[in-house]
């Protein structure tokens, strides 16, 4: 017999065609396969070498007396107030930076959404800050809430108030610099899912009595669900590794340590190797369970557009 093989030209089995999302997964595939098999190269042996290193007592002022130790520095970590104490600031930073880049952000993609007139200057005066080094943001930060060369005091009236003499107020400086950093961020990928949103969805609404509150309320936020749950991983999972801000403005004094800052302490400052690696090691892990939780609890799915159709 001269007949079609169980396989078509086309790919589907017993002369199925392929549907659209998998033709689409397929070549999504394809597109990413030469980044991803670059980006596991040149991460996949530090981060090994990370797990390895973690498993000795290291110091590199003292190469020769490394000594195999196991599990032992996580238990170390672990066991140690610091480490809970980092975890609990890193958070804080995180929840409060995320929540407030989301009202924000939310509001500048409405507004750039909506607006007509000079759409592309609002735009590109948006990202300057997103564009600017974190380190830079950080130093003019830091020089702003200054007692000797700042200029929030004067502006608020706030007398002789010294930001970074208090716990409450240094994290306050630091999420209000990461808030300006960031929220552009936050504002495009929100812009992105609003692009999305149909057209035709409003217009019932508005046609059904449905005010601009109602209609943001039940039709825009909903239609949103997926870029938003995304918006808000990637954004927590950034900043739940926040270190450049925090060494600039603060080094880490008046506990306003993060996780990522400690490993930099532990490796750095004090040469210990094993330690260090254990504590990044270990904000790895932290960051992929959160990840993984985050999916499973909101049923995350990136479904492509017309999947139903």
């Amino acid at each position: 017999m001269n007949g079609p093989g169980p396989f078509t030209a086309s790919g589907g089995a017993r002369g199925v065609p392929k549907s659209r999302v998998e033709r689409e997964r397929e070549l999504g595939w394809l597109l990413t396969a030469p980044a991803f098999a670059v980006m596991l190269a040149v991460t996949a042996y530090p981060m090994l070498r990370a797990v390895w290193l973690s498993l000795f007592s290291y110091r590199l002022t003292d190469p020769a007396g490394r000594e195999w130790v196991g599990l032992r520095n996580y238990a170390v970590v672990l066991g140690d107030r610091l480490w809970w104490e980092d975890v609990v600031t890193t958070v804080t930073i995180t929840v409060v930076t995320v929540v407030v880049e989301l009202v924000l952000g939310m509001a500048f993609a409405l507004v750039m959404h909506r607006i007509v007139f000079g759409r592309r200057l609002v735009r590109t005066a948006l990202l300057v800050p997103y564009g600017v080094v974190t380190v830079v943001s950080g130093f003019a930060w830091r020089y702003a809430f200054a007692l000797d060369t700042g200029f929030v005091n004067r502006w608020l009236g706030l007398g002789d108030l010294a930001w970074f003499g208090l716990r409450g107020t240094a994290l306050l400086a630091i999420c209000l610099a990461e808030i300006w950093k960031t929220t552009p961020f936050m504002s495009l990928l929100l812009l992105a899912g609003l692009a999305q949103v149909p057209e035709e969805l409003q217009e019932a609404a508005r046609m059904d009595g449905a005010t601009a509150g109602q209609r943001f309320l039940r039709v825009t936020l909903p239609a949103m669900r997926s870029t938003l749950l995304v918006a808000v991983l990637f954004r927590a999972l950034d900043a739940y590794r926040v270190f450049d801000t925090v060494f600039v403005m603060t080094a880490g004094a008046q506990r306003t340590e993060t996780v990522s800052f400690l490993a930099y302490r532990q490796m750095i400052g004090r040469t210990a190797l094993g330690l260090g690696s254990s504590v990044s090691v270990l904000l790895f892990l932290t960051v992929v369970l959160f990840a993984a939780g985050f999916v499973k609890l909101f049923r995350l799915e990136l479904v492509p557009a017309g999947a139903g159709r």
